[in-house]
């Protein structure tokens, strides 16, 4: 099956439709699907629910989406950094819904091993329990949280192969896995495609029966906060 696309617009053609549910690999700047986040905003597809552990920046990542309006509801983790993203959030126009960070993440993996639903202590007592079932286990309370499922799942790796085995570099190793491992179909974009069997598959973070489609580029990879020492 031929997955490699010459860029990341004829990547997601036929893939993207008004009000879809997209996951979105990164935290904050790092390893986000800046590419194809860029397509999306090109193609003007809107309505969209995503499900990201943050937006980015106003200029930058989900950021850019949320400056055209195109973003209808955001379940996230962190709305820091990101002023359109607080603005639109206490203004009414963005809808949110607030997930501790370790829940969202183990809500993409759950979807992508086809869990609908899983109990966690994470959130008992708080806002975050509303609405939700309560079960006793053991003398203690959990809530129940459901497994993420997708329409679209936008990554960025480091390096993969021509069938789609990825290896991410470092901290970029962050929200990427399970948010491919989510959706219907999933978009991967790369610093670098290199041939079947030059990667060590003990080294593959994820595996490439999860990427349908894949694109290499050239990243900008901005720095969000950036700290120096004095002289």
């Amino acid at each position: 099956m031929k997955k490699i696309y010459p860029n990341a617009a004829s990547a997601l053609e036929g893939l993207l439709h008004d009000g879809m549910f997209i996951a979105a690999g990164g935290f904050g700047l790092c390893g986000i699907p800046e590419l194809l986040l860029q397509a999306i905003k090109e193609a003007g597809t809107k309505d969209l629910t995503f499900a990201s552990n943050n937006a980015g920046v106003d200029q930058f990542g989900i950021g850019i989406l949320l400056q055209t309006k195109q973003v209808k509801k955001m379940i996230s983790s962190y709305v820091g950094e990101n002023a359109e993203f607080m603005r639109q959030y206490l203004s009414g126009e963005l809808e949110l819904e607030f997930n501790p960070q370790g829940t969202l993440a183990e809500r993409m993996r759950a979807g992508g091993a086809g869990i609908p639903g899983f109990y966690t202590k994470t959130g008992v007592g708080t806002v975050i329990a509303e609405g939700k079932e309560h079960k006793d286990f053991g003398g203690e309370t959990y809530i129940m949280e459901e497994g993420i499922f997708a329409d679209l799942s936008i990554v960025k790796a480091w390096k993969a192969d021509e069938t789609g085995n990825a290896i991410f570099r470092k901290t970029a190793r962050n929200f990427n896995p399970p948010a491919a491992m989510c959706g219907k179909t999933c978009v991967l974009e790369v610093e670098e495609i290199v041939p079947v069997g030059s990667l060590d598959p003990d080294h593959i973070h994820l595996p490439g029966i999860y990427v349908h489609r894949l694109i290499q580029g050239e990243h900008e990879k901005r720095i969000e906060q950036r700290t120096v020492r004095e002289a």
